[in-house]
């Protein structure tokens, strides 16, 4: 095996190349984060085996990593990611999974991936396969897939689109690539595009996953499942919350409630947990996802200024340990709002937050944009995500690139 010097090469909200000491680095900070928590760890605590789905960065990382490395629970990943090939290195969830693989086989805990389309009926059919021969029935299932397409099982091919319902969108924005603030227009969706949307970001696929499952009877009693969602501030709503991408989270959320009715009628004998599923809404995060997000960028460049601030804002690792801790491992009962829903992104939707930010939103410009937003703040988050910019890393020196995903 051979090393290489990886530079960053970003292109707007795309990166080109991933960095495998600086993934590997990321991760392990995110591991000592959570093991500071002094979680109930062992498998006595009842969390025994966890499903990921969607587990190589984000939010459903996040999840994944406070399972493992806060309660002990062996943790089953699916993502899709590509592997390094020759001196091409893989993409940045290869690395982290990788990482996290290697450092669970070291305290001997479990951390698995199987990279593929989770989509399929192959990925589908190789997970229930693993889970049957490796690892038992399972506990929690944390359902965090974010693709741009689907390919179903009757062979339609799904895309996902972010626009506006029944009017055109008009507002600011930020450009990436250029760093600065422009306007924007965006036409509105037609039905097809909705309905695409919602095939690939609802809850159907979400939903074959738990019934595939429980038909398996692989399914623990009292067993629990997750899916996220954002919900954010009125400045974003009627491109994000009200457009394409808010029917398919309507979408998600009516799943929950039918899964819900089915998971409900069994409890865990030793803890007492009763099944369930739910919505987790969460904060906003910069990922490779929201980044391209248009109006996002901007607004979470505000709102990161605010929280950061108030010392509230918190990292997708962040957010994995309050979901579990304070929601949805054995012994915790969800607390949810009127909707059913977790919120996680309570800090986001504090009124003075967002009050704030509402005063700022028609006055922000090229001009005060350093002094009302946290730019270098998302932009070093952004170089994170790939490993880059990561303190303690040496980024002079040549690293391997051909790293094995599992341990």
């Amino acid at each position: 095996m051979a090393e290489f010097l990886i530079e960053p090469r970003i292109r707007g909200f795309i990166s080109l190349t991933s960095h495998p000491a600086g993934c590997a680095k990321n991760i392990d900070l995110q591991i000592e984060r959570i093991r500071s928590e002094n979680l109930p760890m062992g498998q006595k605590n009842g969390l025994q085996n966890v499903l990921v789905i969607g587990s190589s960065t984000g939010y459903g990382l996040g999840a994944a990593l406070a399972a493992c490395f806060g309660y002990g629970a062996n943790v089953l990943g699916v993502c899709f990611e590509r592997k390094p090939e020759g001196e091409k290195p893989g993409s940045a969830g290869w690395y982290n999974s990788a990482r996290a693989s290697e450092t669970a086989a070291q305290d001997n805990l479990i951390f698995q991936t199987i990279n593929g389309d989770a989509f399929s009926d192959d990925i589908k059919n190789q997970t229930i396969e693993s889970i049957k021969k490796e690892y038992g029935k399972i506990d929690l299932v944390i359902y965090s897939l974010a693709a741009p397409r689907r390919n179903d099982a009757q062979g339609n091919v799904w895309n996902s689109v972010l626009k506006p319902i029944d009017q055109r969108y008009e507002g600011k924005s930020f450009d990436l690539r250029k760093e600065s603030i422009t306007d924007i227009s965006i036409e509105p969706a037609t039905a097809d595009e909705i309905l695409g949307t919602q095939k690939v970001m609802g809850g159907e696929d979400w939903q074959e996953w738990i019934e595939l499952l429980a038909e398996q009877n692989l399914l623990a009693d009292g067993a629990r499942t997750v899916a996220f969602s954002y919900i954010g501030p009125e400045i974003t709503q009627a491109l994000y919350r009200n457009g394409t991408i808010g029917e398919a989270k309507k979408h998600l959320e009516n799943t929950a409630i039918v899964l819900d009715k089915v998971l409900s009628q069994t409890s865990n004998n030793i803890t007492g947990t009763v099944g369930g599923a739910w919505i987790s809404v969460n904060k906003a995060v910069v990922t490779q996802a929201s980044s391209a997000i248009p109006v996002v960028g901007l607004y979470m460049s505000i709102l990161f200024r605010l929280l950061n601030e108030r010392n509230e804002n918190e990292s997708t690792c962040d957010q994995g340990i309050r979901l579990l801790r304070d929601h949805l491992a054995p012994h915790s009962e969800p607390r949810l709002d009127e909707a059913g829903r977790i919120r996680l992104d309570d800090f986001e939707m504090a009124d003075d937050v967002q009050h704030t930010i509402a005063e700022i939103w028609p006055m922000i410009s090229n001009n005060n944009f350093a002094d009302l937003a946290d730019w270098p703040y998302f932009k070093k988050e952004f170089a994170n995500l790939f490993g880059f910019e990561i303190s303690g890393v040496d980024y002079s020196l040549p690293v391997e690139v051909d790293i094995p995903l599992n341990s």
